[in-house]
C-alpha cells in the first residue's frame, strides 16, 4: 500500500486473503449437540454440520451479506474458500454472482475433501474445474490434508496446474494436521495459499503464502502461528469471521505483541499489505476513511475509524457509509430469513 499516492484519509481497498462467505449466516446458530472439547470436535459438531445444511439459496444470501459487510469495512477483495457438500454444483457461481451484485472482487474455490467419500471428492474437483473452465476467477480449493487421501491431493494439484492457478488449503491449523508437511512438500507451489500454519515447523520446506488468521486461531484454541518464523510471504485472512481487515490487523498486532514485547505494528501492517501480492487489482480501489492519518501505530489503537466511501474499479459502491448497488436493509432481511431456514435444518439434525 503506497500511502504517498493517497490522501491522508485514504487507502487502497483492503484484501481478506481467506474467508468463508458461507459462514455469514452462522451467527446465533443453535448450540451444537454437546460442547466441543477439541478443535476436531469444533469442526465435527459445528462447521461440518453447518456446511451439510446449506443449500444454494442460503448460500446466495450468506455471500451477499458477507460481501456487503466487506465493503462496509473497507474491504474490496475477498479470497473465498467454500464447502457445501449437499449443494456443490453451481455453488461457486452463486458466490461469484452474489459478490458481483454487491460490487466486491472475489476469488472463489471449492474445498475438496474425502469426508464424504470418493464421490464427494470428485464432485468438489469437478466444481472447481467447471468454474475455472467457464472463466471464473478462482483457485482450486482443498479442505486440508487430514481429510483428503493422497490421490485427492495429487488430483487437486494437477487440476490447479492445468488451469495455471494455485491451491487454497488449510495447513497445520490443528494437531490433527501435523502430517501436512510431509504430504504437501512435493506438491506445493509458490502460488499456493497455506492457511493458518499454526503447527508448521520452522523448517517446513513448503512453498506458497501463509495466510494468518489470528482471531480464528484464538477462537479455536489451536495456538499462535507466529507466521514471521516460517520464511514465506504472509497475508491476513479472517477464516470467516467477517472481513473487517483493520480489526484483523489490530488483533494480529496485539497477539504478536503478547508473544513478543518488542513487536511493532509495522509487522502486522506488512501482513495486511501482503494481500496485494495476491489480488493486485485492489490497489486500484480507493477507501476514504472517517479519520486521518492512516498510520500503523495510530490504527493499532484506533477502533472507531470507519469507511465513508469505497470505490471499486472506478465505481462508488459505498457512499457516506451506505451501499449504492443494493438495498442493505433488504440484504440483511433476506439473509435473516435464510438464517432461520438454516437454523431449522441444524435443529433437525441428529
Amino acid at each position: 500500500m503506497d500511502l504517498t499516492s493517497l490522501r491522508p484519509n485514504e487507502t487502497a481497498g483492503l484484501v481478506c486473503a481467506h474467508h468463508h462467505l458461507y459462514s455469514a449466516l452462522a451467527r446465533g446458530m443453535p448450540a451444537p449437540p454437546r460442547s466441543p472439547r477439541s478443535f476436531r470436535e469444533i469442526l465435527e459438531l459445528v462447521w461440518w454440520r453447518l456446511d451439510q445444511a446449506l443449500d444454494l439459496e442460503m448460500l446466495e444470501w450468506s455471500a451477499k451479506l458477507g460481501a456487503l459487510e466487506a465493503i462496509e469495512s473497507g474491504t474490496t477483495a475477498i479470497i473465498d474458500h467454500h464447502e457445501s457438500p449437499n449443494a456443490i454444483e453451481g455453488s461457486l457461481d452463486v458466490i461469484a454472482d452474489a459478490c458481483a451484485e454487491i460490487g466486491v472482487r472475489v476469488i472463489c474455490s471449492y474445498g475438496v475433501t474425502d469426508r464424504h467419500g470418493p464421490e464427494g471428492a470428485a464432485k468438489g474437483l469437478e466444481e472447481n474445474s467447471r468454474f475455472l473452465a467457464s472463466g471464473g476467477y478462482g483457485m482450486v480449493g482443498v479442505h486440508a490434508t487430514f481429510t483428503c487421501e493422497n490421490d485427492t491431493l495429487v488430483a487437486a494439484t494437477e487440476l490447479a496446474n492445468r488451469y495455471g492457478v494455485g491451491v487454497h488449503i488449510h495447513v497445520a491449523e490443528g494437531a490433527d494436521d501435523v502430517d501436512a508437511v510431509s504430504r504437501l512438500r512435493d506438491l506445493s507451489e509458490d502460488n499456493w495459499l497455506l492457511v493458518h500454519g499454526v503447527h508448521l515447523p520452522d523448517n517446513h520446506e513448503l512453498r506458497g503464502t501463509i495466510i494468518h488468521n489470528p482471531r480464528s486461531n484464538m477462537n479455536n484454541s489451536v495456538g499462535y502461528a507466529a507466521p514471521q518464523r516460517l520464511g514465506l510471504p504472509v497475508a491476513l485472512g479472517t477464516d470467516g469471521i467477517g472481513a473487517a481487515m483493520f480489526d484483523e490487523f489490530r488483533v494480529a498486532y496485539v497477539r504478536m505483541r503478547e508473544h513478543d514485547i518488542s513487536a511493532t505494528p509495522e509487522v502486522a501492517w506488512g501482513w495486511l499489505q501482503g494481500g496485494y501480492q495476491l489480488v493486485p487489482e485492489a490497489l486500484q480501489d480507493r477507501v476514504t476513511w472517517s479519520d486521518e492519518p492512516i498510520d500503523p501505530w495510530r490504527l493499532a489503537f484506533h477502533t472507531n475509524i470507519r469507511p465513508r466511501s469505497v470505490e471499486i474499479s472506478g465505481e462508488i459502491v459505498l457512499d457516506e457509509g451506505l451501499a449504492t448497488r443494493v438495498d442493505a436493509q433488504e440484504v440483511r432481511a433476506k439473509a435473516s430469513e435464510q438464517a432461520k431456514r438454516l437454523f431449522a435444518r441444524l435443529e433437525a439434525m441428529p
